[in-house]
């Protein structure tokens, strides 16, 4: 890491920075793809939503890649949001907000955000419960403007399988620890799209098995 990088065993990051700024390993390996392939699909403008942003390692490259979308980051936890912070601090652009409490599989936080172009979340389905991940992706639906796309990276189960060795055991390792949790199947993600009025497309295939999956919001959808 650059100067000012510090190792810090109790935040489940790899390293940290005296500024504030976590660092994730995930966020590291996986973020260039993600740009590249989410730069390619998004609208060239508008208001583009992250949710479950973590460190802010994505939604900084985010905004530089796509700087015709103003990016609203979002977390949860208070670590995180103090991270995203110190991130945009660090690699500002004016088209990043700063971040907002928000969990993304509680029902209702539509209601106050919402009329979004783009909405993007990585690497959360696989560590909630099928209920949770349920909530997110349709909320997802309702913050959605008319005609606007979301985006799920992570890794996916094909027809109830994992797809390497790695994967099952990642995926047994998060059902022992997490009750609920594990990776949901592709097909499930899409059904539950489509039941809400949304139209998936075509998902890309991403690195280390991953996927990112895409949506649109056709302009007749009353999601309920």
């Amino acid at each position: 890491m650059s100067d000012g990088a510090k190792r810090g065993p109790d935040k489940g990051y790899a390293e940290t920075y005296d500024d504030g700024r976590l660092s994730a390993p995930a966020a590291r390996r996986n973020r260039d793809a993600i740009v590249r392939t989410l730069a390619d699909i998004a609208p060239s403008n508008g208001r583009a939503l992250e949710i479950a942003s973590g460190t802010g390692e994505h939604v900084i490259r985010f905004a530089r890649a796509m700087p015709g979308l103003t990016w609203q980051p979002t977390d949860p936890a208070a670590d995180r949001r103090a991270s995203i912070q110190a991130w945009a601090a660090a690699e500002p652009a004016d088209n990043l907000l700063p971040p907002l409490d928000l969990n993304a599989c509680g029902a209702g936080w539509s209601a106050d955000h919402h009329s979004f172009d783009l909405i993007f979340v990585a690497n959360l389905l696989h560590l909630v419960t099928e209920p949770e991940a349920r909530t997110c992706l349709t909320e997802m639906a309702l913050a959605l403007a008319t005609g606007g796309r979301a985006a799920v990276y992570g890794p996916f189960l094909r027809d109830g399988q994992t797809t390497s060795a790695g994967d099952a055991a990642f995926d047994t390792r998060l059902r022992a620890e997490i009750p609920g949790a594990g990776y949901k199947d592709l097909t499930w993600v899409t059904g539950v799209w489509q039941g809400v009025g949304l139209t998936p497309a075509v998902p890309h295939q991403m690195p280390a098995n991953n996927l990112l999956l895409l949506v649109r919001k056709p302009a007749d959808t009353a999601v309920t």
